[in-house]
């Protein structure tokens, strides 16, 4: 199973999420061809409601423990309610580019 889809199904899973997108943003960074450890996550709970955005991200941070330690060097998370997310009519805020130095050859 891809990195990716390990995420998508521990999150679905831990949040029983109404929209949730996990993208694979290591292209935009200086890593190898292939390498799966840049993500955004874009994830609307209820879960959430009532609870700050720290807390939000230690959950996620927690249900994703493995792959922390191991693959994933980058999480973008993007964490709402049912009521905010319906607020930003669908909106996702893009990720800024890389800014590491020099390229992977």
């Amino acid at each position: 199973m891809m990195v990716r889809e390990q995420i998508e199904a521990k999150l679905r899973a831990a949040f029983d999420p109404v929209f949730l997108e996990v993208v694979d943003e290591s292209y935009r960074h200086n890593v190898p061809a292939g390498s799966e450890s840049h993500f955004k996550v874009v994830l609307v709970s209820d879960r959430f409601t009532g609870e700050r955005f720290l807390n939000r991200h230690r959950f996620i941070y927690g249900a994703l423990s493995e792959e922390l330690a191991g693959s994933v060097h980058a999480l973008a998370l993007h964490t709402y309610t049912n009521k905010e997310w319906a607020s930003l009519q669908d909106t996702v805020f893009a990720s800024p580019p890389c800014r590491g130095a020099g390229s992977i050859a």
